[in-house]
């Protein structure tokens, strides 16, 4: 039990550095994340409503794959 959680830990661990290091270079990439191509952006008057459809797709494959290779092993 204790080895299964120290394995998530740092794998929790490394995730959050990963997504850190991608904050930090954000700025530079030649897409910005969360202002995908696809991504819904209603203007109106007074509001503004917006849903990153694309960006959420492009997550979930993305951590569906990462889970997948966990569960390999």
């Amino acid at each position: 039990m204790m080895g299964v959680m120290g394995r998530m830990l740092i794998a929790t661990g490394l995730v959050l550095i990963i997504l850190g290091i991608l904050i930090l270079v954000g700025e530079r990439l030649p897409f910005k994340p969360g202002h995908l191509p696809g991504d819904l952006i209603v203007r109106g008057k007074n509001t503004t409503f917006y849903f990153p459809l694309v960006t959420s797709l492009l997550l979930s494959a993305i951590l569906t794959l990462v889970m997948w290779l966990f569960r390999r092993r």
